[in-house]
């Protein structure tokens, strides 16, 4: 990645923050609602019987109730490992076994029982930012990309209205989401 697009995309993600803190936590409460509605009524949402989800970190959309309210999916967290270039193993996810990792999320607990990559159907992805072609802006990590570039299930950005750009910077190595969902509804882009 050259150094004009890092750059970019660490001023964008400045301005994505800040934008995500000024919705104020009640407007991303509600937000976040509509969205695990929208995709309740989806049909590739209801016919998946494994899902990967995330859990929230500062003010990201919250997908926390889906997992109450469908018990009957498999639902799968990332674990990251940072030292391990960056990648991201997954596991079951079990209420009783979250741990907090140095990054602030809470995510599966290292001795729980993976998932292969190839099992999980539906990726439900977060993000800083998106665009309506699909690019997603994350944390810098690179932990999604790795992942979803050989990912042969249905990737949807999650994102919050708002932060759904005009533009979002990509450099060769990032993987676009094949559908968006946000507050104000649910699309496929182009890479579909």
């Amino acid at each position: 990645m050259t150094d004009l697009l890092a750059n970019a995309k660490s001023q964008l993600r400045r301005q994505c923050r800040t934008l995500r803190a000024s919705l104020g936590e009640e407007a991303r409460t509600r937000a976040s609602q509509s969205i695990c509605e929208t995709l309740e009524d989806w049909r590739i949402f209801q016919r998946s019987a494994s899902v990967l989800t995330y859990m929230p970190i500062k003010g990201e959309v919250d997908l926390t109730p889906l997992l109450t309210r469908h018990p009957e999916k498999r639902w799968v967290l990332p674990r990251i490992i940072p030292e391990e270039d960056h990648r991201m193993v997954f596991h079951p996810y079990d209420a009783a076994r979250l741990v907090r990792h140095p990054f602030g999320m809470a995510e599966p607990a290292a001795d729980l029982p993976t998932v292969p990559p190839e099992a999980i159907e539906l990726a439900l992805v977060p993000g800083l930012a998106f665009n309506r072609q699909g690019w997603r802006l994350g944390y810098g990590g690179g932990y999604f990309d790795r992942f979803l570039k050989d990912f042969a299930g249905v990737s949807v950005g999650v994102v919050f209205r708002a932060l759904l750009l005009d533009e979002v910077p990509h450099a060769p190595f990032d993987v676009p989401m094949q559908w968006i969902v946000s507050e104000g509804g649910l699309f496929a882009t182009q890479a579909v």
